[in-house]
């Protein structure tokens, strides 16, 4: 009999299709100040804290000697930048809300978002699933973001699930090693501007390629697989 009682949803590329907003918005940023941001650069950062992400730009463009740029300043700028792109349209992914829905009908369901708390929040409002989550963590809430457990940990906490009883919805790599090191069942739900590779999809129990293809089953099976591990 399944011990399954939580679903933790991520929600950059997952609820939304978000992470292609972030690497737009960072390319722009580095284009209006004669700088680039590449598709590795982007990837570096998916699923991290603002603390992580900020310090990750200001290392890899050098931001502090070009532009006198520290981790505050850039994340004020990135994090404006977004949320503009936000309030002209929300770039839901398609089934997501609807996953949530659906998983909310059997289990205890949460967010554990990297994302800062001010754009996460606006999600929540926007779609209506801060009616439905049990609870929330964001990237803010957190010293340690993902790949560090902390985040999912610290949401199961909340709702009063144990890791091995809650399966966790990823698209990033970081998402998944967090996952997998809080010791939760894992979906990988990569959205196709930001494939996985083998090795990151060889720590998920589960694998789908679209939001749209969620169920119940999909959740049981991956729960049963992490009990197995």
């Amino acid at each position: 009999m399944s011990t399954l009682q939580a679903v933790v949803f991520d929600m950059d590329g997952i609820l939304v299709d978000s992470e292609v907003l972030w690497k737009l918005v960072r390319e722009e940023f580095a284009a209006d100040n004669g700088l680039h941001w590449s598709t590795e650069d982007q990837e570096s950062t998916m699923g991290c804290n603002t603390a992580m992400w900020s310090h990750i730009m200001v290392d890899r463009l050098q931001l502090q000697s070009r532009l006198g740029m520290d981790e505050t300043a850039i994340a004020r700028e990135i994090k404006a930048r977004l949320l503009a792109k936000y309030e002209v349209q929300l770039p839901e992914r398609e089934g997501a809300i609807a996953a949530v829905h659906l998983a909310a009908s059997r289990y205890k369901v949460a967010l554990a978002s990297g994302s800062p708390n001010e754009l996460a929040e606006h999600v929540l409002r926007v779609t209506g699933l801060d009616k439905v989550f049990l609870a929330t963590m964001y990237g803010d809430d957190v010293v340690h973001g993902k790949p560090a457990p902390d985040i999912y940990l610290k949401v199961l906490e909340k709702i009063g699930v144990a890791p091995q009883d809650a399966v966790g919805v990823e698209d990033s790599a970081n998402g998944i090693r967090s996952l997998k090191a809080a010791g939760m069942g894992i979906i990988a739900a990569p959205g196709p501007e930001f494939p996985l590779t083998q090795e990151v999809l060889s720590m998920a129990d589960v694998h789908i390629t679209a939001m749209t293809a969620f169920n119940l089953e999909l959740v049981e099976a991956a729960g049963r697989k992490r009990m197995r591990a």
